[in-house]
């Protein structure tokens, strides 16, 4: 085991997220409010930057997991007898070989390691092998011998309220009834639809992939791109019957995350299988096997009424809604809560009735990806603004600007929005910039030599006159933190040694930039030119998932505050010598300086030979859980974003083309303006991908084609330059720096514009993401 252990230390060492060189800290502006780098960018951008997938451990096996070909069917044998006597096997685990929990989930512990008795969804792990070549591992799982009774799927979530239960917990996850004023008060404009969302995938740019090596003790370490890397311990600790002390999880570079993004179904096989072994076992999963075992956004049907006055003013807002949960619930009850809290969107709504419900299918999981519940109901509550606006003879930004949230305003939950909440400044944002210039002349693949792209692109077969320009709007609003009464908590520590400062959180850097972020505020509170952040594990304290910001909100403000603490050990001495306090010593520029000048020393002079260090924790104010009528103030801070989306559309073919997406956004501080403006500029892509491409598509559950090819993610070609036109500052008083989430906004936003855009152009009522050829069809062609 020394051998083993040694070997995966090498490897492991690589894998540390390292620290910007102290050249490169010293060779710019630093602090926050800068455009630092990410000290990884280059390694990553040049392809050496090392990832799960990198890994290697003497003694290496390899393994494979047998999934379900079905939806749905019942378990009747599961031989292993072949695959077990292959030259080269050396474990085969089944669930009679979990020895702790069989089942696991973040939120709900109701999916099992391995199916036993019944399968619930396509892909759903049946077994697992580990052996001394991954090819011997994938011909041994196929060895593996399954008999099943094939069941009928459960595939359309209106049926599963009246079929038989497909788990013991029932087929209903959660239901939220929302009541908010006066059932009775109608306006004298009605307008209803019926929208549908479609299952988009994270997608992430590497596929999962993980190392697990037994341990001396008997426990086991997971290495992994995990983003919540205690939670994944904990779970895996209950599965194999081991205190969580005994289970380590090492984090390794993230190659993409949209949130709680890693496959369990590998991570307890893989486990299971070191520990079996007592060798270190690794697997890289196919994209095929990315596909079938990652949860995707939920699949939503809508069903919306309006009512507003004749001046265009919501009056009450009536809306069912149902989340497709998949085989199991992970966060469906979470999505679930903001879908119905935010049903109305960031619009004043005196009455609303707000029904939502989370089931369970046998369509492939549903969970937490980016925007969750928010960005369903975006595409819809916007959908029936544009109606209202075409009824009533309006613009669909006055509409809009008629009704949007203020500061003071009530959420349907009867929550006060005390945040800022600058929506119509953002509205009017994106409303005053100029339009993209028409297209001239012919079209051709060349826009900047005055040519212009048809909707098909260069090579597009349509006609030009069968083009048709639309212009949209939408505003979004998502929530930060947890919510319901989640304890929402990071711990950090600041350690200074000499002139040279290490951090210690285990927040996961996702992308989101939190490591980045981390050295920047050591270096605004301590003047310290080289900051180091540590690699993360579950040895240090808990700082909690990685999403919806909150690395930024409370593992930021843990780093403050423990930096802020250092800060005064390092400033008592000087304050005391001087006779003074040190609220009237300032640390800047690299320089301790005295309110009154006569004390002007510098930073790394006073750390010379030093070593301090101190812990600290941050805690948002707690929320609550909505009550039976959906009340309850359940969400610490909110962020909003106001998109307009351009299309050209041709109304023979279908086909859209996006020519323009300009965003404003209220961000509360820009902490990292470059990271903010590529934060939102990504989450703008991810958008245009929800509305015209990404479509992860079933047949009676069964996923069709899961690989890249089939499932279209937005290329550069598809998206359009993204014109940030404005970013409201308006600081957050309650959290750290001031600063919101950024990222999740304008996904849950930009789908929305798309649509709207396509609506303008073509005059068809566009109620379904992604957008279908014959949904831009049928506008009248000539003139």
């Amino acid at each position: 085991m020394t051998g083993l252990a040694e070997g995966i230390g090498a490897v492991t060492a690589t894998t540390a997220t390292p620290s910007t060189p102290p050249a490169a800290a010293s060779s710019g502006p630093r602090g926050l409010g800068t455009s630092l780098p990410c000290p990884n960018a280059a390694a990553k951008a040049s392809g050496t930057f090392p990832y799960a997938a990198d890994l290697w451990a003497e003694g290496l096996l390899w393994a494979a997991v047998l999934r379900s070909p079905h939806p749905h069917a019942r378990i009747l044998s599961v031989d292993t007898a072949q695959a077990a006597a292959m030259p080269g096997v050396r474990a085969v685990v089944t669930h009679a070989d979990v020895p702790g929990d069989p089942a696991h989930g973040r939120r709900v512990a109701d999916r099992p390691v391995f199916a036993s008795e019944v399968v619930r969804h396509h892909g759903e792990p049946i077994a697992a092998v580990a052996a001394d070549h991954p090819d011997t591992a994938r011909l041994a799982a196929a060895a593996i011998a399954v008999e099943y009774e094939v069941l009928d799927p459960v595939t359309d979530p209106e049926q599963a309220f009246a079929a038989e239960p497909l788990h013991p917990d029932g087929n209903l996850i959660r239901h939220i009834p929302l009541s908010f004023g006066d059932p009775e008060a109608t306006g004298d404009v009605v307008v209803e639809g019926l929208y549908r969302i479609g299952r988009q995938d994270p997608a992430p740019i590497g596929a999962e992939a993980a190392l697990a090596v037994p341990r001396p003790d008997g426990g086991v370490e997971i290495y992994t791109a995990s983003t919540d890397p205690h939670g994944d311990r904990d779970l895996a600790a209950a599965c194999f019957g081991l205190e969580p002390e005994r289970v380590k999880v090492v984090v390794t570079g993230v190659p993409g995350a949209m949130g709680e993004r890693e496959d369990h179904g590998m991570q307890l096989p893989l486990g299971l299988l070191a520990l079996r072994t007592g060798r270190p076992v690794k697997l890289a999963a196919t994209r095929e096997e990315s596909f079938l075992g990652h949860a995707h956004r939920h699949p939503t049907l809508l069903r919306y009424r309006h009512h507003a006055d004749a001046e265009g003013r919501l009056v009450k807002v009536e809306a069912q809604i149902l989340l497709d949960a998949g085989a199991y619930a992970d966060s469906s009850g979470d999505a679930l809560a903001a879908a119905v809290s935010f049903a109305c969107g960031p619009y004043v709504v005196p009455h609303a009735f707000i029904e939502g419900w989370a089931v369970r299918t046998n369509n492939p999981p549903s969970g937490h990806v980016r925007g969750e519940g928010a960005m369903q109901v975006c595409a819809a509550y916007e959908g029936q603004m544009d109606k209202l606006a075409a009824k009533l003879g309006l613009d669909p930004a006055e509409l809009r600007m008629r009704n949007v949230m203020a500061t003071g305003d009530l959420l349907p939950t009867g929550q006060t929005v005390t945040c800022p909440a600058p929506v119509a400044d953002l509205l009017q944002a994106v409303r005053d910039e100029p339009l993209p210039p028409l297209p001239k002349d012919e079209p051709g693949p060349h826009p900047a030599d005055g040519g212009w792209l048809l909707p098909g692109g260069p090579d597009g077969a349509g006609d030009p006159e069968a083009v048709r320009r639309g212009v949209g709007y939408a505003l979004g609003m998502v929530h930060m933190l947890g919510a319901e009464g989640t304890d929402e908590v990071s711990t950090a520590t600041v350690k200074v040694s000499g002139s040279v400062a290490t951090v210690i959180c285990a927040a996961v850097e996702t992308g989101q930039g939190f490591t980045t972020l981390a050295r920047q505020i050591v270096q605004e509170v301590l003047g310290i030119e080289e900051v180091h952040v540590a690699s993360v594990d579950t040895d240090q304290p808990p700082a909690g998932p990685a999403a919806r910001g909150r690395h930024t909100w409370v593992s930021g403000g843990a780093v403050e505050r423990a930096a802020k603490m250092v800060r005064t050990q390092l400033l008592q001495p000087l304050a005391h010598k001087f006779g003074m306090s040190t609220e009237l010593l300032s640390i800047a520029d690299g320089k301790i300086t005295s309110y009154d000048g006569v004390l002007s020393t510098p930073v790394h002079e006073e750390l010379e030979g030093k070593e301090l260090w101190a812990t600290a924790q941050c805690r948002p104010h707690p929320t609550e859980p909505l009550d039976e009528s959906g009340q309850g103030d359940a969400f610490v801070g909110l962020a909003f974003c106001a998109v307009r989306a351009v299309v050209d559309v041709d109304i023979e073919l279908g086909l859209v083309r996006v020519v323009d997406m300009t965003v404003a956004q209220d961000v509360g501080r820009a902490l990292n303006p470059a990271q903010v403006k590529a934060r939102i500029e990504a989450g703008v892509a991810q958008g245009i991908g929800a509305a015209l491409t990404e479509n992860l598509r079933t047949s009676r559950g069964v996923v069709r084609r899961p690989d890249l090819t089939s499932y279209a993610l937005p290329t550069a070609v598809d998206v359009p330059p993204v014109r940030i036109v404005r970013l409201i500052e308006e600081r957050d008083v309650v959290a750290p720096f001031g600063a919101k989430a950024v990222s999740a906004v304008p996904v849950v936003t930009s789908p929305a514009a798309v649509a709207a855009a396509v609506r303008a152009a073509t005059g068809r009522p566009v109620n379904r993401l992604p957008i279908r050829p014959q949904a831009a069809v049928g506008a009248e062609l000539r003139g």
